[in-house]
């Protein structure tokens, strides 16, 4: 497989008056095209920020990344935000659904950056729903449909623009065991289904398990890498 993101020398530094905190520490990386990895490691290891980092939401302090064959980390604010609409698909612990729209209408919000029509829009948002098994809540409003169903509009939301990558932080935080374990098998069929490349960022040793790697972070640094236990792998 080819390498889809590659990290070198990656430091986030963050100083809040006299204080100097590195967060991230030279971090070597590589992901291949169609990996589905799971970050594991402790509260204020540097998982969060290093998948900020890689999605675009944030800038290094010291070193590179490459996604896809091109540096982020060179890109000037506007262009790295029409890079990310693009490009990367964010799924987040807490589902960041407008409550005043349809499941439909809150899927169609990336598509809205794009030169697509109406129909269009809501042809793709429709695709998308389907994908996640809920074609046919498209018309329900978030506070109509369970945690679960949430997190999977989510999802819908963050794939409906087929982006490059999907990054997932904590995206199974929030259900109960069960719901999970659906939101973590629909990820698993996209990966393995559909191709495509995910990370996730998770303090859950079960959630992990249905990863194809797991690296860990301490204190900003990789310090183990792995494979998902064969037992794990359900789609």
């Amino acid at each position: 497989m080819s390498t889809l993101v590659a990290t070198r020398n990656l430091t986030k530094v963050y100083e809040r008056g006299n204080e100097r905190l590195e967060v991230l520490h030279h971090v070597d990386l590589d992901i291949a095209q169609g990996d589905f990895l799971a970050l594991m490691g402790p509260s204020g290891s540097g998982k969060t920020t290093l998948l900020n980092l890689i999605g675009g939401l944030d800038a290094p302090t010291d070193g590179t990344i490459t996604v896809a064959g091109k540096r982020i980390d060179t890109l000037a604010e506007g262009a790295l935000a029409k890079w990310r609409a693009s490009n990367v698909g964010f799924v987040f612990q807490f589902y960041n659904l407008l409550p005043m729209l349809s499941a439909r209408k809150n899927v169609e919000l990336p598509l809205l950056l794009t030169r697509l029509s109406a129909s269009g829009r809501r042809r793709n948002a429709g695709v998308a729903l389907e994908l996640v098994g809920l074609g046919d809540r498209a018309a329900h409003k978030p506070g109509e449909l369970s945690g679960g169903q949430q997190q999977r509009v989510a999802i819908a939301r963050a794939i409906v623009s087929d982006p490059t990558l999907l990054v997932c932080d904590e995206p199974t935080g929030d259900l109960d065991r069960q719901s999970a374990a659906e939101i973590l098998t629909l990820l698993q069929q996209l990966n393995r289904a559909h191709g495509k490349t995910i990370i996730i960022v998770t303090h859950d040793p079960k959630a992990a398990e249905y990863a194809r790697h797991t690296l860990h972070l301490d204190k900003g640094t990789l310090v183990e890498s792995g494979t998902a236990a064969a037992g794990a792998v359900r789609a």
